[in-house]
């Protein structure tokens, strides 16, 4: 769940230790498919960005033949037309900008505090590091449309997490905190107040407590590490909790969940005050038993209403983050 946890022994836990080193066969066999994974991705991006291209030219030769077929008395309003559109777009952007702005600027001030633990970075590949950057992006842009975003914090950003991070396009301008040391560093005077959430916990959330600074733990593939979040939490002597997810519906296997959906469910949590909406417009169907999944369509309308905004907010994730 909110930070998949394992304890890091046995043989998976060693096929993870020695991902830079020599490989077992099974750690092979899963880089290799990585490596699969990610050629393919990059293909598949190599062909969208291509398509983009064809359309481009086929828009471009669409405006200059049409130009070409008026007479220049027309073609002077047309071109005034898409000067005046195009500055209006702009116009409604730079207001989009200014309110995000002013309402992460305010969230720094009295919004619910939120931190995303980077702490385990020597316990990823470089492929997975890579997949926690694309969700910790994911979850500033989702927080940024938030009508009550939370005060997001990422603790630990160093070395290779950090390298990664500042690769982003606009990263510099995230309105975020962001530390390269712990957070039991940076937030030394509010220990009392840290809350890990971790899926072994014995304590459920009822209620996000303003007061509180929940902690996520940013780990990818966290199966090799059961238990990892739990024992850090219990050794910095800080406490611990989980979401209530049981309460709500049935998890088709484990409760772990990844980090920008424990983010996106915090955040849709501050704005509905109802977990069990928030679980249901969040986790995956494929995740949830069938139950579940069919209780779902009882609110369909809405539940398909937020996978539109959830499609546009992965389509538009690297846009967005680079306009603050």
């Amino acid at each position: 769940m909110e930070g998949r946890d394992n304890e890091g022994k046995g043989p998976e836990a060693e096929e993870g230790r020695n991902y830079c080193g020599g490989l077992s066969k099974s750690a092979q066999k899963k880089l290799l498919k990585q490596q699969k994974w990610e050629a393919k991705k990059a293909e598949k991006k190599a062909l969208e960005k291509e398509q983009k291209k064809r359309e481009g030219e086929r828009k471009r030769k669409e405006w200059e033949e049409r130009l070409a077929s008026v007479s220049e008395e027309e073609r002077g309003k047309l071109i005034e037309s898409r000067k005046s559109l195009r500055k209006e777009r702009m116009e409604q952007r730079s207001e989009e900008r200014e309110r995000n702005t002013e309402r992460l600027s305010r969230a720094k001030e009295c919004g619910q505090k939120i931190v995303i633990d980077l702490e385990f970075s020597h316990l990823m590949t470089p492929a997975e590091i890579n997949s926690l950057v694309q969700q910790i992006m994911y979850c500033y842009a989702v927080n940024k449309r938030c009508r009550e975003p939370g005060h997001l914090w990422l603790t630990g950003c160093k070395g290779e997490m950090g390298t990664q991070l500042k690769r982003l396009p606009g990263f510099d301008n995230w309105i975020i905190e962001k530390e390269d040391r712990s957070y039991m560093e940076a937030l030394e005077d509010e220990k009392r107040n840290l809350v890990y959430l971790t899926a072994d916990s014995e304590n459920v959330v009822d209620d996000l407590d303003s007061s509180k600074i929940y902690i996520v733990g940013g780990l990818v593939d966290r199966n090799r590490w059961k238990g990892i979040t739990m024992k850090k939490a219990e050794e910095q002597g800080i406490q611990t909790a989980k979401l209530p997810i049981a309460n709500y519906l049935n998890m088709s296997s484990s409760q772990v969940l990844t980090v920008n959906q424990v983010i996106e469910i915090l955040l849709k949590f501050l704005e509905t005050k109802n977990w069990k909406d928030s679980f249901f417009q969040v986790i995956p169907q494929r995740k949830r038993c069938q139950a579940d999944s069919e209780q779902s369509q009882q609110v369909k309308g809405v539940d398909s209403e937020e996978k539109n905004d959830q499609f546009e907010s992965k389509k538009q994730c690297a846009q967005d983050s680079t306009r603050i």
